[in-house]
C-alpha cells in the first residue's frame, strides 16, 4: 500500500523520528494518530569537535513546538542523558504530562528544580507491568536490563496495532535480579501480535552476547584487592547497577567509601531513598577525612570517566582538584566504555593520571565495563520474542540502523517490511501495513550558555576560522562630508602571526587596503558597507597570496 491507496476516511498511525537515527544521542520519536501526540524520550548529545564553544546539541523540535496543542503526553524509557537530557528545553516550549519509572522520574524532579520548572510540569510515576492511557495510546512499561536501573522497553497498543519499543536493552543469560529485561512478558506480547518493533542498533555490529555485571564485579574486586594504595573509580553518574557492586565491594574489602561530584552524589542520595543501594552505616565518608584514613583503606567514586573539562577526575589528573591529589600507588579504575568522540580526551586523563605516579585500569587493557546495550544475538532473540510483522531500526549511526536491518532479514523478517528509516522520515501505519512517506523539518540545534539555537553553522565556522587562523580588525575613521579618511587603517591582530614578525605584513596590509579604498566612490550614502567589503576582499587576497592564512578579517569603519 502506498499513501495514494489510503482510503480518506482511514487514520494511519503515524512515528516521526525527530532525533536518534543516524546519530549516537538526541533520542526522540513521535507517535501521531487521529491529532494525538505522544513524544517517546527527549534526549541531547555532546558536542562533536568541530562544535567550537557548543556546551550540549539537543534535536529541533519544531514540529513539536508546532503542533504544541496537540502533545498529550512525554513517555521516558530511562534517565540517561541521551534520552533525557533534552526535556527542560521541550517543556519550557512544549507543556505536557511526563511519565517514568520511580528513579527516572527522581533525576527528572531535579533537573526541572534546578530550572525552576518543576512546580509546571505534572510528573507521573510509572512501575514496569504497569499501564496508562495518553490518547489513544495505551502504554504499558516493561523492565528492560540497561545500564542504568529502572530502564523500560514500551508496548504501546494504538488503534493501528501494538507497537513494541524496546528503549537501550541488553538480555543477559544467568541475570536473574529484578532489573533483568522481562522476556517473558516480551513472549506474551509476541503471542498478541505486534505489528512493528522499534529496536535498539547500538551494538549491532557486535557478535555474541554483552558480558554478566557478575563477571566484571569479579575484575572491578580483584583490581580494588590489589590495589596498595587509594582506588579511585570513574563511572557514570547513573549507571547505579555499578555503584551498587562498587558498594559491596567497598564492604568486603573493608574500605572506606568517598562519592565525589555533583551527579554522583545526587545519583547516590535518590539510590539510597529509593532502596537500590544500601550504603552500611560508617562505611561513607566525607572527601575532607580522606586524609585521616591510611591509603589502602580507602575507595572514592567519582565523575569524569569521558574526559569531561570540568569534572572531579579531570581536576584530579590535572592537579587541581582541592582535596584529592594522585600520588604513587593510587589505581583509578575507568569503568566505563570510550564514547565516540571522547577519546582523546580520555586518554588525556588517563597520561595525566599515569605521569602522577597511579596505575590506570580502562576497557581497553581490562574488562572493567560491559556495554549495556545488546549484541547481535539478543538482538535476534528480541526478534525472535516479539516476533514483529514490521521492523524499524532505532538508536544508532547508520552503519548500526544497516547491520541491524540486514540481522532482521536473516532472522527472516522480509526484506520489503524492514523500514530503515531517517530523521524527519514520517513513517505510516494502516490496515496492518507499513511504508515510509514524506518528512518533516528536523536537524540539531546548538545550546552555548544561555543561548538556544542562535549558534549556527556560519558561527561555528567563524569560530573555526578563529581557532586555526585568527582575526585581524581594520579600522579607519572618515570625515562624515567628504568621506575621506582621516585616520587609518590601523590593524590589530589576534592569534595571526607573531607579534615581532608582523609588523611589516601589516604594514603592507594597510596599503593594500588603501589602495582598494581609493578606487572606490565614496559620495554615496553606501560608502561604509563599500569600504567593509572592499577592505575584507582585499586583505582576504593578500593574507592567502603572502602567507596562505585566511583569518577572520573584521573591518570597522567609522563617520565623524
Amino acid at each position: 500500500m502506498t499513501p495514494q491507496d489510503t482510503p480518506e476516511h482511514s487514520t494511519p498511525l503515524q512515528i516521526i523520528p525527530l532525533g536518534g537515527l543516524g546519530e549516537i544521542g538526541l533520542n526522540m520519536t513521535v507517535f501521531e494518530y487521529d491529532g494525538v501526540i505522544l513524544v517517546v524520550d527527549s534526549g541531547l548529545m555532546f558536542p562533536e569537535d568541530y562544535m567550537l564553544g557548543v556546551d550540549i546539541v539537543i534535536p529541533d523540535y519544531e514540529y513539536l513546538r508546532e503542533n504544541k496543542e496537540r502533545v498529550a503526553g512525554i513517555v521516558l524509557t530511562h534517565c540517561h542523558e541521551d534520552h533525557i537530557g533534552a526535556l527542560p528545553f521541550l517543556l519550557k516550549d512544549v507543556p505536557a504530562p511526563v511519565y517514568a519509572t520511580p528513579f527516572t522520574i527522581a533525576l527528572v524532579s531535579h533537573k526541572l528544580e534546578e530550572k525552576d520548572l518543576l512546580s509546571r510540569v505534572d510528573l507521573h510515576e510509572i512501575k514496569p507491568r504497569e499501564s496508562f492511557s495518553i490518547g489513544p495510546f495505551h502504554i504499558e512499561f516493561v523492565r528492560a536490563s540497561h545500564s542504568v536501573v529502572d530502564g523500560v522497553s514500551l508496548a504501546i497498543r494504538t488503534p493501528a496495532g501494538l507497537i513494541v519499543h524496546t528503549g537501550d536493552f541488553k538480555i543477559t543469560h544467568g541475570q536473574l535480579d529484578d532489573e533483568a529485561t522481562d522476556v517473558s512478558r516480551l513472549a506474551q506480547l509476541g503471542e498478541e501480535g505486534v505489528l512493528a518493533l522499534l529496536s535498539d542498533s547500538t551494538n549491532a555490529e557486535k557478535e555474541g552476547y554483552t558480558l554478566s555485571e557478575s563477571e566484571i564485579g569479579a575484575t572491578l574486586e580483584k583490581a580494588v584487592r590489589d590495589s596498595s594504595g587509594r582506588v579511585i573509580v570513574a563511572l557514570f553518574a547513573s549507571n547505579v547497577p555499578r555503584l551498587a557492586q562498587i558498594v559491596n565491594i567497598a564492604a568486603k574489602t573493608g574500605k572506606k567509601i568517598v562519592f565525589n561530584g555533583r551527579s554522583i552524589e545526587v545519583s547516590m542520595r535518590i539510590a539510597q531513598e529509593l532502596g537500590y543501594i544500601n550504603v552500611p552505616p560508617g562505611m561513607q565518608i566525607d572527601v575532607s577525612e580522606v586524609k585521616d584514613y591510611e591509603d589502602n583503606e580507602v575507595l572514592l567514586v567519582t565523575t569524569g570517566s569521558q574526559g569531561e573539562p570540568m569534572s572531579a577526575l579531570a581536576r584530579v589528573a590535572a592537579g587541581a582538584h582541592k582535596q584529592i591529589k594522585i600520588k604513587d600507588g593510587d589505581t583509578v579504575i575507568l569503568s566505563s566504555k570510550f564514547i565516540p568522540g571522547n577519546e582523546k580526551a580520555i586518554t588525556g586523563i588517563i597520561n595525566n593520571l599515569y605521569r602522577r605516579g597511579a596505575e590506570v585500569i580502562y576497557e581497553k587493557i581490562s574488562a572493567i565495563h560491559v556495554s549495556g546495550h545488546a549484541f547481535r544475538e539478543e538482538l535476534k532473540l528480541m526478534m525472535h520474542l516479539t516476533r514483529p510483522r514490521y521492523f524499524m531500526p532505532v538508536h544508532g549511526e547508520y552503519r548500526h540502523l544497516l547491520h541491524h536491518a540486514r540481522l532482521a532479514e536473516k532472522v527472516g523478517i522480509p526484506k520489503n517490511r524492514i523500514l530503515l528509516a531517517q530523521n524527519g522520515n514520517v513513517v505510516n501505519f494502516l490496515d496492518e501495513v507499513g511504508w515510509i512517506g514524506e518528512s518533516v523539518d528536523t536537524g540539531r540545534t546548538f545550546v552555548d550558555g544561555k543561548g538556544i539555537g542562535d549558534v549556527g553553522r556560519k558561527v561555528l565556522k567563524d569560530r573555526r576560522a578563529l581557532s586555526e587562523h585568527g582575526m585581524v580588525v581594520a579600522t579607519m575613521v572618515l570625515d562624515f562630508d567628504t568621506g575621506v579618511v582621516i585616520y587609518g587603517p590601523e590593524l590589530l591582530s589576534r592569534g595571526f602571526v607573531f607579534e615581532d614578525e608582523k609588523g611589516h605584513l601589516l604594514q603592507d596590509a594597510q596599503c593594500v587596503i588603501m589602495d582598494a579604498v581609493e578606487q572606490l566612490d565614496l559620495s554615496g550614502p553606501d560608502r561604509i558597507p563599500l569600504i567593509e567589503a572592499a577592505t575584507q576582499q582585499a586583505l582576504r587576497r593578500f593574507f592567502n597570496y603572502v602567507i596562505r592564512r585566511r583569518p577572520v578579517i573584521v573591518p570597522l569603519v567609522l563617520e565623524v
